[in-house]
């Protein structure tokens, strides 16, 4: 393949030009001169200048030199640098292409160094600035070279990993595979450099990037939006480097997290997820406190608008800064239960296709198999269960992330960069959720230790890498996160620990039953008697696919993958079953694992049974594998039965949508705003009973009048007790507890005096301008009661009760 010209020569030099009058001349000159040298080392040559519709008398400067040797090649209207490089490719006849900028910022005398690097077997050799042994002149304005190590560490992480520097325009090719690759660019831009080496890369034609002497030159083309407009072509090639596969992936995800929230998703503002029990009204009301505080400047680690007057530490409420901050904008244009539903939704399909490019990356390389892998992965039993009201443990999608770079960490290849993006990665996951990062942190340590045992040569390997790139991954990540995790276990309303008691592991029953939600095999009873709630569904995997993982195992372990990742599946199995196991139908305990965690920081806070959920990625990448040997099996009658195995277990966990109802409606006296006429500044307002963890709908009251008022109790983790001990919802007072029984029992007691005036101490503290009472069960007796304590009758408004505190009223 050669160009239009004709006979072939042995080297040709295209230079881009744009309006290069001044320069191109003395460029031309010191090109010609020293291919003209008596040596004659680079043999015959040529050199096409590409004019971009240049609107002086750069062309005629070219055809002024009436040498047969320079050539014109131009476009008829200026498109850009990559239009230029095109057409001056296509038009070359060298057995090597060098490509070099009209201002000859890298010597031509550079052009030795690129050879001898072609010499030595590579397709291509591009000059660096950024290596070592790279020498620069006269500098750029520091803002420009600040843009450029930006743009280039873009360009690294998105197009082409292992170059330095894309953008020096010094490059030298082979001249078949440039033409190749240029004929084949769309970028007409500044881009066209980092389309170029991206088709080398996925060619394997090696590259090699050789340091080269640069000296900044005056009167560069390059302009601030420029730097704007590279980021917008690399864009377009990472969306074009997608296959149509993956992007069928990335669609079918996004379609399957729709379908799961179907009841919610169309009209999150009137619908409700029952089985979430008080959860969303809690996860609105955290993205609409951080939108309020994003909007007004204040800190979004603390507010005193539930939990009055003493408040609530939000980052030891997980609310998901990480997303909440971001989705503000969304939060408040169109409400904090659309921002959720749309969060949630979105969230769970990156997680999938989080998982998918893993699994294509480090375990499988057929598309079917990695979907359907990232799929269990995804929407297993546990995550389903917890996608009705725990976006921090269904929005996971930076963990496959975090596992990948662990593994490249270990490889030894770019410690330090490796490591730098190790901490930044883990740093955000702590502001999506810190409890889902500690366990895949123990599941990650599991896998390693079995890989390791059976792997000693690639422990070994990795040991070095590791020993120096953790300390830096520390380095990077705990300046970012030191403050907050300070705010959060010593700040105001921190607390020691959750408590869940003893009964938070999975029984051995639950990884073999059947989900509620299981589309065809769905047993609500049996899986709430297995479980804390149904949110809490963390195992439920079923025996069918328990058996088929079995069988996996088996007909794989040969592999030291399958056999570590049945360690870990094995091992956090049996961690989720707590410290105390009950032997199914005996009588028979036996110690669990956990007893040795149990008690130690950070886990004591832990629900155990979520272990279980480390085996979702673990089954899906279990699966994947076997689907792929499948792929290579010629027999059809065994593969025939292997699908129908796969089929056949995977269908029981296969999720039908979640429950919904229609939402109940806020009182007029919120949504119309009477209430304002009751609460002064500084002021709460009391809803009787006061809302906790079993019934938090003044929270969605509160968020639906802009948080206007501030609302004693709530549904939060907080403080109670001189020992700090953690608990859900604010610490009880007597009135409270008095008006939470009444709400439940439906009994009134007694009351005189003293409860009279307990009550006036505790509206005191609570500083209350008003109590609220909503139709309710057990409204009258609640009624009865509220006469007593206040001494006189509440007035009917807006659809509530409402007893005026203040004097006089």
């Amino acid at each position: 393949m050669s160009g239009a010209g004709g006979d072939r020569v042995d080297l040709t030099v295209v230079v881009p030009a744009y309006n290069e009058e001044r320069r191109l001349g003395p460029t031309l000159d010191a090109i010609t001169r020293y291919l003209d040298e008596p040596e004659g080392r680079w043999g015959e040559w040529e050199v096409v200048v590409a004019d971009d519709g240049s609107t002086d008398a750069t062309r005629d400067i070219v055809t002024a030199r009436r040498d047969p040797r320079i050539q014109l090649v131009a476009s008829p209207h200026n498109r850009g640098k990559g239009n230029a490089l095109r057409i001056g490719v296509a038009a070359s006849r060298g057995r090597r292409v060098l490509v070099t900028d009209a201002d000859l910022a890298a010597p031509i005398e550079e052009l030795e160094k690129l050879g001898k690097a072609l010499g030595e077997g590579n397709a291509a050799a591009v000059g660096s600035r950024s290596v070592p042994g790279a020498t620069i002149g006269s500098r750029q304005h520091r803002l420009r070279e600040l843009l450029g190590r930006a743009g280039n560490f873009l360009i690294r992480s998105v197009a082409v990993p292992g170059i330095r520097d894309t953008q020096c325009g010094f490059k030298l090719f082979d001249g078949d595979r440039a033409r190749a690759a240029f004929a084949a660019s769309r970028l007409d831009g500044w881009g066209i450099d980092v389309e170029v080496l991206q088709y080398f890369r996925r060619a394997d034609w090696p590259l090699a990037e050789v340091p080269v002497s640069w000296s900044h030159q005056s009167g560069s083309k390059v302009r601030p939006l420029d730097y704007v407009r590279v980021l917008g072509e690399l864009g377009r090639l990472k969306f074009r480097s997608l296959r149509p596969a993956d992007a069928f992936a990335v669609l079918l995800f996004l379609l399957m997290a729709t379908a799961l929230y179907s009841g919610r998703f169309f009209d999150p503002a009137h619908r409700y997820l029952p089985d979430s029990l008080q959860d969303q009204n809690q996860w609105e009301w955290f993205f609409a406190v951080t939108a309020d505080s994003v909007a007004h400047l204040r800190d979004p680690l603390f507010t005193d608008l539930q939990g009055f007057p003493n408040g609530v530490n939000l980052m030891a409420n997980t609310v998901m800064l990480g997303l909440s901050v971001p989705f503000a904008p969304l939060t408040l244009l169109f409400g904090p239960a659309l921002a959720l539903s749309l969060c949630m939704t979105l969230g769970l399909a990156a997680t999938a296709a989080a998982w998918y490019w893993f699994i294509v990356k480090r375990v499988v390389r057929q598309r079917a198999a990695a979907f359907l892998g990232a799929s269990l992965a995804a929407f297993a039993p546990p995550m389903v269960s917890h996608a009705n009201a725990h976006p921090n443990f269904v929005i996971l999608f930076m963990i496959p992330l975090i596992i990948d770079r662990a593994l490249r960490l270990c490889a030894g290849t770019r410690v330090t960069r490796d490591a730098v993006v190790l901490g930044l990665l883990t740093a955000y996951q702590v502001f999506l959720g810190e409890e889902p990062l500690l366990l895949a942190a123990v599941g990650m340590l599991l896998f390693a230790g079995a890989y390791g045992v059976l792997r000693r040569d690639v422990a070994k390997a990795a040991r070095r890498p590791l020993l120096r790139g953790l300390p830096i991954a520390a380095a990077v990540c705990l300046p970012i996160i030191c403050y907050p995790l300070a705010w959060q276990f010593a700040g105001p309303q921190s607390y020691q620990s959750v408590l869940h008691g003893t009964g938070a592991g999975n029984s051995p029953l639950a990884l073999l039953a059947f989900a509620e939600r299981s589309l065809i095999a769905g047993d609500a009873a049996r899986a709430n008697a297995l479980s804390l709630n149904p949110t809490e569904q963390n195992a439920f995997y079923g025996w069918p696919l328990v058996l088929l993982a079995f069988a996996i195992v088996v007909r794989l372990w040969e592999r030291t993958l399958v056999k570590a990742l049945a360690f870990t599946a094995l091992a956090a199995a049996v961690l989720s079953m707590g410290p105390r196991i009950r032997v199914p139908l005996t009588e028979t305990v036996l110690p669990g694992p956990w007893a040795l965690l149990a008690d130690k920081p950070l886990f004591e806070s832990v629900i155990e049974g979520r272990f279980a959920m480390v085996c979702a990625p673990v089954l899906g990448m279990l699966l994947a594998l076997a689907i792929e040997r499948l792929g290579t099996i010629r027999r059809v009658g065994t593969v025939y039965a292997g699908l129908l195995a796969v089929s056949l277990a995977l269908l029981p966990v296969i999720p039908a949508p979640l429950k919904s109802t229609d939402r109940v409606d806020v009182p007029a006296f919120i949504t119309d705003g009477l209430w304002k006429s009751y609460v002064r500044d500084g002021e709460s307002l009391v809803p009787v009973p006061l809302p906790d963890p079993g019934n938090a709908e003044a929270l969605h009251w509160q968020t639906a009048a802009g948080l206007g008022f501030k609302l004693p109790g709530g549904y939060f983790n907080g403080p109670y007790g001189e020992d700090r001990i953690g608990i859900y919802g604010a610490s009880p007072r007597e009135t409270s507890s008095l008006l939470r029984d009444i709400r439940y029992s439906g009994k009134v007691p007694e009351i005189g005096s003293n409860w009279k005036a307990q009550a006036a101490q505790d509206f005191a503290f609570w500083k209350a301008g008003a109590l609220v009472l909503a139709p309710q069960p057990n409204d009258t007796q609640l009624r009865r009661a509220l006469e007593k304590l206040v001494g006189r009758p509440g007035r009917w408004t807006g659809g509530v009760w409402v007893w005026d505190l203040h004097k006089g009223s």
